[in-house]
């Protein structure tokens, strides 16, 4: 039955589903979707093959065709998107105009916020490197390269984008171990570079391990093509967080550029005539006129002069 337009579960599975919807203080990890158009070839798929292997076990890889077009029309993409409750997605496809072409893409309330499609011209798979490769889950660290990070407007967004969709979860603590995983993104000559490196910890003789970078796929150079990036207004929204999870100021509590901690104490004004000091014989307070054993001010000394 249906009040106020709100349509209420009959069923207690029904009723767990719409509770898993809802919205939360701390949202859940955020799901990815793969899929693949109509046209494809076989560098696009193995190339979305690899991908979903770094984002295992967040993700969904669709095998079956589906004839999109993600610029001209993104009902389709909302549409799985609100489905399969997943709000990044990664769409492959290929065409005489746009050959090998990968779309990564971010929806916020299930409608599209940014996209960016990127050219393969280079690439090699996880099965082209023979090296052992990282486990499943490894949350991997994520180093970007290039000053057009942080000066070209697009890239910027590109830069969060990719960011959100390789991250991983969010943890606590992370010991040195697990540290073992690499994603290297460099922008340079209009050209996006992507490596992936497996962490070896070699003995050196001391505390501190030494550290040897392996490579182990996959590997792409990208072309940066399109791009439909979100309104500075609908970019704010998106960011925006609730007020239960934004830290209390501290007053009176600060920390430099390193991370030290300074705290400013408020005292009330000390006396400084009063001050307990280490008790010496030199430091003993004497009366104004010095007072003889008779009871009468004793005279000055006068200072010996030859005659």
């Amino acid at each position: 039955m249906a009040q106020d337009g709100v349509v209420k579960p009959k069923t207690k599975r029904s009723k767990r589903f719409l509770q898993s919807r809802e919205p939360k203080l701390v949202e859940d990890l955020k799901n990815t979707m793969i899929m693949k158009g109509g046209n494809t070839t076989e560098t696009v798929t193995q190339a979305l093959k690899d991908l979903y292997a770094l984002k295992k076990p967040n993700a969904v890889l669709y095998k079956k065709k589906n004839i999109m077009r993600p610029f001209e029309d993104s009902t389709s993409l909302e549409f799985f998107s609100k489905k399969m409750d997943c709000s990044l997605f990664l769409f492959g496809s290929h065409n005489k105009k746009r050959p090998n072409n990968l779309v990564f893409g971010r929806l916020f309330d299930f409608h599209v916020l940014d996209m960016f499609e990127l050219g393969i011209e280079k690439f090699k798979s996880l099965k082209d490197v023979k090296n052992e490769k990282c486990s499943e889950g490894t949350k991997p660290m994520l180093v970007f390269a290039g000053e057009l990070f942080d000066t070209d407007n697009e890239l910027v967004r590109l830069r969060n984008a990719l960011t959100d969709f390789f991250r991983g979860p969010a943890v606590p603590a992370v010991r040195l171990a697990g540290l073992e995983h690499i994603l290297h993104f460099t922008a340079a000559d209009g050209k996006i570079y992507m490596r992936s490196y497996r962490v070896l910890l070699k003995k050196s003789g001391c505390r501190t391990p030494r550290i040897e970078l392996e490579e182990i796929g996959p590997s792409f150079d990208f072309v940066l093509r399109r791009t439909h990036l979100a309104s500075d207004d609908l970019y704010k929204t998106a960011h925006r967080q609730p007020k239960a999870l934004k830290p209390k100021k501290k007053k009176n509590v600060s920390h430099d550029a390193f991370g030290t901690k300074f705290g400013r104490l408020h005292m009330q004004r000390q006396d400084l005539d009063k001050l307990q000091t280490r008790k010496m014989k030199g430091l003993r307070k004497r009366s104004r006129a010095a007072v003889t054993e008779n009871g009468e001010p004793a005279l000055p000394k006068r200072a010996r002069t030859r005659e």
